[in-house]
């Protein structure tokens, strides 16, 4: 890809916008009928850089898009005081997926095409698979929106309040620090992957959703404290099977009201599960009192409890915690 220039980046933003920039962020704002402090407002939420009144970096498509966030906030899917919020979301979450998916481009250009074409090997590249990725992307969320629909509607509850009793796990890789020096960035970029595909494979096959990942760490809900500790116990056991590729690991679940809020949880039940995790020994898993009394009358039948010390934590006075593990067959 040497030898590209200002030129051949300037045509890559052209075939990926769809037209030449032309206008200014005051034209923007002007055909779209929006005051430009909101404009300016929007495009620094959605993380996008800095452009002066005389920068020409702005096509018709973001004129439109302009006009239908005006619209939105118009007629209240956009409230004011969420709008700050849900606005940033939507840039950070495309920022990663732009970066992911612009890397993986080049990388198929450098490979499948003739290095001496420069340039011109994305740009065609581009043109082939754009249109599929963007159907595929919005397949996917059409997916997800009709899913979170069907809990929505299912759980007449969540209509009215932003809480929910659910369970939260935190899965954490043991001696991450270490491995990571062992290995050289593709070897980790694998080993990173196969931990978090397994792990949300798991965790969506018991009815849970993955939260986010955070490096060696994945943050999932499932409303059954039951499925929670199955999918901890299993994960577990995979990283103490000599082997098996998985990484060994460490977990720790709590269950209780979570507050609910574009995509991510947050309240005690997490911070809870957060700190039982990062007490937990490698291949161990801690959860709770509100795991524990939920479960507790089926000891015997699936797994087997032991207290634990209490563990101290900002904003508890004593966590209570139990080692829970699988009975043994």
């Amino acid at each position: 890809m040497g030898g590209a220039g200002p030129d051949d980046a300037r045509a890559l933003g052209a075939l990926l916008l769809g037209e030449e920039p032309s206008l200014t962020r005051v034209e923007v704002a002007e055909r779209a009928g929006v005051p430009l402090d909101l404009a300016v407002t929007l495009w620094h939420q959605l993380g996008f850089p800095h452009r002066t009144d005389d920068d020409v970096a702005f096509a018709e498509s973001d004129v439109e898009a302009l006009r239908l966030s005006a619209e939105l906030v118009r007629i209240g899917i956009l409230p004011p005081e969420s709008q700050a919020a849900l606005v940033r979301t939507w840039g950070r979450s495309y920022a990663r997926l732009a970066e992911w998916q612009t890397t993986l481009l080049a990388g198929l250009a450098v490979d499948d095409s003739d290095p001496s074409a420069g340039p011109a090997g994305l740009t065609e590249l581009v043109s082939e698979v754009l249109p599929r990725v963007e159907a595929l992307q919005g397949y996917v969320w059409r997916r997800h929106l009709a899913s979170a629909a069907e809990h929505l509607l299912e759980d007449a509850s969540t209509l009215t309040t932003t809480e929910s009793q659910l369970s939260v796990g935190f899965v954490d890789i043991v001696g991450y620090t270490t491995q990571s020096r062992s290995l050289d960035g593709p070897e980790l970029v694998r080993w990173v992957d196969g931990f978090e595909q397994d792990t949300t494979t798991l965790v969506v096959d018991h009815g849970g959703q993955v939260i986010k990942t955070i490096g060696d760490e994945v943050l999932f809900t499932v409303a059954d404290p039951a499925a929670a500790v199955e999918v901890a116990l299993a994960l577990t056991a995979r990283g103490a099977d000599a082997e098996d590729p998985f990484p060994a690991v460490r977990a720790g679940i709590a269950h209780g009201s979570v507050v609910r809020r574009l995509g991510d949880v947050f309240g005690s039940t997490v911070n809870a599960a957060s700190r039982l995790t990062s007490a937990a020994r490698p291949g161990s898993v801690l959860v709770d009192a509100g795991v524990h009394e939920a479960l507790a009358s089926d000891e015997g039948d699936a797994w087997r409890f032991r207290r634990a010390r209490r563990i101290s934590a900002k904003g508890f006075t004593h966590l209570e915690a139990w080692r829970v593990r699988a009975t043994e067959t």
